[in-house]
Order: structure tokens, then sequence, then C-alpha cells
């Protein structure tokens, strides 16, 4: 039986969260033994302390949610938070650029991270509600040229989330070289399944207790 657990970065990134919201965040991924946290930046030195003794990862985020920041603040971002004790980050693409098709400048921003944290494990979230199919192809292109090891669809602030035919579009061109996260609007046992069944290989959602409890009773 799939260890369903293990592909879930159990995610807290609410502008309105509290210490006690990220403790409790820590305290169900080590219950359940989830493949990580995924947590906004100001509290990465937190979830270290309260995640030392155990293999839960910490995940942060980088330019979130929109990815507008200049790549000089991205890459010192990224450098600050894995030195705090992050093992993998979630990169927003500048999403502006891409859509003004800047397609060069935003390879040259993903870039410069990579290469300036190459210990880290760097997902790039593409946001694919806002993008047109042939945008999502270029995207993918993007990210895998970029030296980033996941693409990621979506920052779970837009306008809709994860859906099967992304996940397929991505397993389809870059799934043999790159991990897909599926994100956004994940809520239950069934579509997180379907997600993996379609070629996600991480799955980023703030109901992991829940859809393991569905996951657990079936």
């Amino acid at each position: 039986m799939i260890k369903l657990n293990t592909y879930i970065d159990h995610t807290l990134l609410r502008p309105d969260c509290t210490a006690g919201d990220v403790k409790k965040l820590c305290q169900e991924a080590i219950r359940y033994e989830f493949a990580s946290v995924c947590l906004l930046p100001t509290w990465v030195p937190f979830a270290k302390l309260l995640l030392q003794d155990y293999s839960t990862k910490i995940v942060s985020v980088v330019a979130f949610p929109f990815g507008a920041i200049t790549s000089e603040a991205k890459v010192l971002e990224s450098q600050k938070l894995i030195e705090q004790g992050a093992k993998e980050l979630d990169v927003v693409m500048n999403i502006s650029l891409f859509k003004s098709k800047k397609y060069q400048e935003v390879l040259k921003d993903l870039s410069q991270i990579v290469q300036a944290v190459p210990q880290a494990t760097i997902k790039i979230i593409v946001e694919t509600c806002l993008l047109s199919p042939d945008e999502k192809k270029i995207a993918a292109k993007i990210c895998l040229d970029s030296g980033a090891h996941f693409i990621k669809t979506s920052t779970g602030f837009a306008k809709s989330g994860a859906c099967i035919d992304d996940i397929q579009l991505f397993h389809q061109l870059i799934g043999h070289y790159c991990g897909i996260k599926a994100s956004g609007g994940i809520h239950s046992a069934l579509h997180a399944l379907a997600l993996i069944e379609a070629g996600a290989t991480r799955i980023g959602t703030s109901k992991g207790p829940t859809i393991m409890g569905q996951f657990l009773n079936t």
C-alpha cells in the first residue's frame, strides 16, 4: 500500500498564523511522519528547535506569494533560510516577468537561486491557474533548465490550485527529470491519491491530518 504520509508537505502559510499554530503543525508532522513541514520564513528557526530530534524536513518559501522581488533579494532570502535550518525551498517564479514573455530573465532569476544554495532542494512555484496551456509548457522547460528539483503548481493563494490535467502535463514533459509537487486546494485523500496517480511526487496541503484520517480509514 502506498505510504501517503511520505508524500505530504504539511503546510502552514497563512499570514495570520501564530507560534501556537506552528507548534501544532510540527506536532502533527511528527505524529503522522510527514515528509516535511512547509512554513513562512519567520518560523524556520522555531521549527528547527521543535523538530531537532526528528527526521521531518523543514521547507520554506522564497518571494512568496508573487515572486516579484529582486533576484538579489531572492538569493539572500534563500541563503538565510538554509542557514536557519530549511532543507527545501519553494520559490515563486516571477509571474509578472513570465507573463511579459521575459523568459530569459525568469530563467536567470531562478538559476541564480539554484546555484546560490546547491545543498537545498528547490521547487519552483509556477501558479498554473494564471498560465495558458502553452505557457505551462514554457514554464516547465524553464524549471528544468534552471536546475531546480521540482515544479510546483500553486501558492494556494490564487484562484485555484492543483488539478489532474496539469500534473499529467508536467509528468509528460519533465516527469523523468524533475519532481512534481501538487499544491493548492487538496483537501481529501481521494484527491491526493488521484494527483499521485497522475504523476505528482509530493503533495502540499494544510489538511494533512484530515487526509491521513480518511486514508487510514478506507
